[in-house]
């Protein structure tokens, strides 16, 4: 089956959640016996990465008048030098423009999360706001199949979006286990890391943003601190809230114990989830899946999450004690606390790898697409 996939950026170029799925479709679903060809924003290394297999059709700077355009002479070309199977969206904004070129090509969306209502949370302004959902909407209107990453997204894509139930396929996110489930133990991992050795690592990687509830586990962290004096949260990632952020530790007096780590690359992320003690999810809204997630369960490290979303469909089958009892700062506090002081009990790192191969790995994953991708063929 030969496939035209529009994704959002490369995961070279951009680290984020829907664009590691996309790289990760890249690579998992041609041994599945679907071609892919891709069109994304990026820069000179998307070809060079993927062997002239994906384009980066405009450049992250480029205007949206710009991209568009050139999304349409790419996606013109394409259509010229090929024959496709099916055409699948990654992201709205990208194939709203060549709406009116697919002829009569069948269209599969991957809804990766409600682009309208996630700028809501993050910068409320009414107008981009609706104009946003208008080109979900007329995307989704041409679509015949949709993916989505757990109930959670299948619920607000039929309520939000009116996408007919049986149209809407949950298929949850993979994970490449062999590149988290590395073989050095947390004392070598924090020695690699150069991090403490004595002292309990709770470790939190997030794009750093509004919704993703940062300031609520900051603030949480002056309760366990209270109790666990030698506690240390490494907080990883980048976005507009890193000042805000750091200004917050300052004022609570929680530099001893809250660090804020930057830019993780990808090479090193298996380490810092080995090293730590567990990891913590503190979503307050519009968690789709939380890819980390199933990272750090691979790694062998237990995640606790707030009951957002999609994240309690991924830890409650392993443990309910993995769930927060919500994502305010005293029940992140108390969650904690348990957790550290062994009244909330955490699964083993085999328990968690054993958990994630047995749900989540991609091979099996690849094999559910190609069967949405089949039928939307054949519609």
């Amino acid at each position: 089956m030969k496939t035209l996939q529009i994704g959002m950026e490369w995961f070279g170029d951009r680290p984020g959640g829907l664009d590691r799925y996309y790289y990760d479709c890249y690579k998992y679903l041609p041994p599945a016996d679907i071609k892919i060809t891709g069109l994304l924003v990026g820069s000179d290394r998307v070809g060079q990465d993927s062997n002239g297999q994906v384009q980066a059709f405009a450049s992250p700077t480029d205007s949206l008048p710009q991209r568009w355009l050139k999304m349409r002479t790419a996606f013109g070309q394409n259509l010229q030098d090929n024959q496709y199977d099916l055409l699948v969206s990654h992201f709205a904004l990208y194939t709203f423009p060549i709406l009116n070129q697919l002829s009569n090509i069948p269209l599969v969306t991957h809804f990766h999360g409600p682009w309208a209502l996630e700028s809501d949370v993050e910068k409320p302004k009414p107008i981009a706001i609706w104009l946003k959902k208008q080109i979900e909407k007329a995307v989704y209107r041409r679509s015949s199949q949709f993916i989505v990453l757990s109930q959670t997204f299948r619920d607000i894509l039929h309520q939000e979006y009116q996408v007919p139930l049986e149209k809407i396929h949950i298929i949850p996110g993979g994970v490449d286990i062999d590149h988290f489930n590395i073989s050095p133990s947390r004392t070598e991992a924090r020695s690699q890391l150069n991090w403490h050795q004595d002292r309990a690592i709770i470790f939190c990687i997030r794009r750093l943003a509004k919704r993703m509830g940062l300031e609520n586990l900051i603030t949480a962290m002056v309760q366990v601190r209270d109790r666990y004096p030698d506690i240390l949260l490494y907080l990883a990632g980048k976005g507009a809230l890193a000042q805000t952020l750091q200004t917050q530790i300052t004022e609570l007096e929680l530099t001893d114990n809250v660090k804020l780590l930057g830019y993780i690359p990808d090479e090193q992320l298996p380490l810092c989830y080995r090293a730590a003690n567990f990891s913590v999810v503190p979503t307050v809204a519009l968690e789709g899946f939380g890819l980390i997630v199933v990272e750090s369960l691979a790694a062998g490290t237990p995640v606790l999450g707030t009951p957002v979303g999609g994240i309690p469909e991924i830890l409650r089958p392993l443990s309910e004690d993995l769930v927060f009892a919500g994502y305010n700062p005293e029940q992140l506090a108390r969650g904690i606390m348990e957790a550290l002081s062994g009244d909330r009990i955490l699964p083993s790192s085999q328990a968690c790898l054993n958990y994630v191969q047995g749900n989540y790995h991609w091979q099996a994953i690849a094999q559910k697409i190609k069967l949405v991708y089949q039928k939307a063929s054949k519609d």
